[in-house]
């Protein structure tokens, strides 16, 4: 249980790793990618290097660090981004595969993640998220002692050669602690 929340967390932490400024302008040059896709490639594709940092917590009682390289790109004509990277340190092992689009009926970006943590390995669905001014917020739930807990990734201070991602739990109503701040950095 502890395991699908740390592997979700930290999926999450490297989402902010993204790819291919060429392949994004010519897609954009042939008119078919949406604004919104558009807005999204231009806040985080390109390649990565990660910093994670886990607090200490429930979830990592000692705290814990990783490294790693992501790199995402504008794929399928620029209607979804897709990410993939690899990362390890004191937490772990960590390799993830991402994809986000945007539903315009719902007015909402959607998520699919797929991670490998240690043994473990999940594909799922996860969340809907938004722009809040310049972050982009991913909410979603995750089970935790057999309850669901609203979890927030937030990506941050979004700059053409970073950005922070902050993975964030509910620890009581409307209240979020951070459990993990990834930094992204070009390379």
């Amino acid at each position: 249980m502890h395991v699908l929340v740390l592997r979700t967390i930290g999926v999450s932490l490297l989402l902010p790793s993204l790819a291919f400024a060429g392949e994004r302008n010519t897609s954009r040059g042939a008119g078919k990618v949406s604004p919104e896709m558009v807005r999204l490639a231009d806040a985080l594709v390109g390649h990565w290097k990660n910093v994670e940092t886990m607090e200490r917590s429930k979830f990592f009682p000692t705290g814990g660090e990783r490294t790693g390289l992501s790199s995402c790109r504008l794929a399928t004509g620029g209607t979804n981004l897709v990410c993939e990277g690899n990362s390890n340190g004191s937490a772990g092992p960590l390799h993830h595969l991402i994809v986000i689009w945007w539903d315009g009926d719902a007015r909402v970006y959607r998520f699919f993640t797929c991670f490998q943590e240690g043994k473990e390995s999940s594909c799922k669905v996860r969340g809907t998220a938004h722009w809040e001014g310049d972050d982009f917020v991913n909410d979603y739930a995750e089970q935790v002692d057999g309850k669901p807990v609203k979890m927030r990734d937030s990506f941050i201070h979004i700059r053409p050669d970073s950005h922070l991602l902050v993975a964030a739990i509910e620890d009581s109503p409307g209240h979020l602690t951070t459990v993990i701040t990834t930094r992204s950095t070009r390379r």
